[in-house]
């Protein structure tokens, strides 16, 4: 029961700052983008943020309200995610020297994320 209440919290909260997130940053592009430089464009461009880091928040309190079983699989999860984006992106660094094109930074949060759903899913299987 108390899994399904801080799971049920969880995806509340994730949901929550994922939409705020999505709004901010919708918003941001339409009205930020055109506008004149200066600092109300650079406020609004950045205010995506907020909702990106209520996400970083709603995580760390999943991890701390896990058991410590559960937090330790999550932590390693997150670390294997970690290593595995950062050697994409060293590898893809040396491919730009060849003449691949650049990326947004904005793919690293995708990878990231990406990276640890593959070793949370993997690590999950090969444990059964």
């Amino acid at each position: 029961m108390y899994e399904k209440r801080i799971k049920t919290a969880y995806f509340r909260e994730m949901l929550g700052s994922g939409l705020l997130y999505t709004v901010l940053l919708v918003v941001a592009v339409r009205i930020g983008r055109p506008m004149e430089p200066g600092m109300l464009r650079t406020l609004l461009l950045v205010s995506p943020m907020i909702g990106f880091g209520l996400m970083l928040w709603a995580i760390a309190r999943h991890i701390g309200r896990v058991d410590e079983y559960m937090r330790r699989l999550l932590l390693e999860s997150v670390s294997l995610g970690a290593g595995i984006t950062a050697g994409l992106a060293v590898t893809y660094g040396f491919l730009e020297n060849a003449g691949f094109p650049q990326l947004s930074m904005f793919w690293v949060w995708v990878v990231l994320c990406a990276s640890t759903i593959v070793a949370t899913v993997i690590r999950g299987v090969c444990r059964r």
